[in-house]
């Protein structure tokens, strides 16, 4: 086994084991290179540009916007066809490849342009570290279950007394314990109270319903960590094949697909 074993967890490593530990043995420990998928380049360039919005203080134009995503997912497409140009071989939820590469494109700069005129209508508040730092793609590695947890949040937001977690999506899946895990470790990490966490969801151009945050304690969000740790230390890796299975990004060499 690589070192697998001593790296930090995180949402994504702990999401994925749970859903299958095979997945998990071939993109993590296998190294097995994954069928590219234009949709994770097109949330990567949304984010680079929402994330430049801000950093701007939203003195950013809806075309400097858009300009910004156009450009990082051309090179994102272009480079991930350098290494498979076969557009069949693409992961697509709906259409070919190649169709999905130029919807999403095109959905990309719709759902950037609309999110720079929803922040300058709103103005939602980016919470500051003690130290004056932005609180966007902020890094924060804090122990929970007696295991290392590293992440990227994409916004903090503040609030009166309190600071909201807030998670930048393009597609329709919503992680909640994505917010717990934020929720906690920003208690943990700057000592602010979190009540709420919410998504920004590009397909619909606003908020999602506000997830109540107060309940949930760095106990039981590090029972599920400690769990994946201690399943990746004891080398248990179960199959879970399924409809999830279309979408997996190492299918092509998986045993039980």
């Amino acid at each position: 086994m690589t070192n697998i074993e001593k790296m930090p967890r995180s949402v994504s490593q702990t999401e994925q084991y749970e859903k299958c530990g095979w997945r998990f043995y071939l993109q993590r420990i296998e190294r097995v290179t994954p069928l590219p998928a234009a949709w994770s380049h097109h949330g990567t360039a949304f984010h680079s540009a929402a994330e430049a919005v801000e950093r701007s203080g939203r003195l950013m134009t809806e075309e400097a916007a858009v300009q910004l995503f156009s450009d990082e997912y051309s090179v994102l497409v272009n480079k991930a066809l350098d290494q498979e140009s076969d557009t069949n071989r693409w992961l697509s939820a709906s259409g070919s490849g190649a169709d999905d590469i130029e919807r999403r494109y095109v959905l990309g700069q719709e759902q950037t342009a609309q999110y720079v005129r929803w922040a300058q209508e709103h103005q939602p508040a980016i919470w500051r570290t003690p130290e004056e730092k932005q609180a966007l793609e902020l890094y924060f590695q804090v122990e929970l279950g007696g295991v290392m947890v590293r992440g990227y949040i994409d916004q903090l937001i503040a609030e009166a007394g309190a600071v909201r977690v807030r998670d930048l999506k393009t597609g329709s899946t919503k992680s909640r314990f994505q917010l717990e895990t934020y929720g906690v470790a920003v208690r943990q990490a700057f000592g602010v109270t979190v009540n709420q966490g919410d998504w920004y969801l590009a397909q619909k151009g606003g908020l999602s319903n506000p997830v109540d945050l107060r309940q949930v304690t760095a106990d039981q969000v590090g029972e599920r960590y400690a769990a994946m740790d201690a399943g990746v230390r004891a080398g248990r890796f179960e199959a879970k094949p399924g409809f999830l299975c279309r979408f997996c990004d190492v299918k092509h060499k998986c045993d039980f697909f």
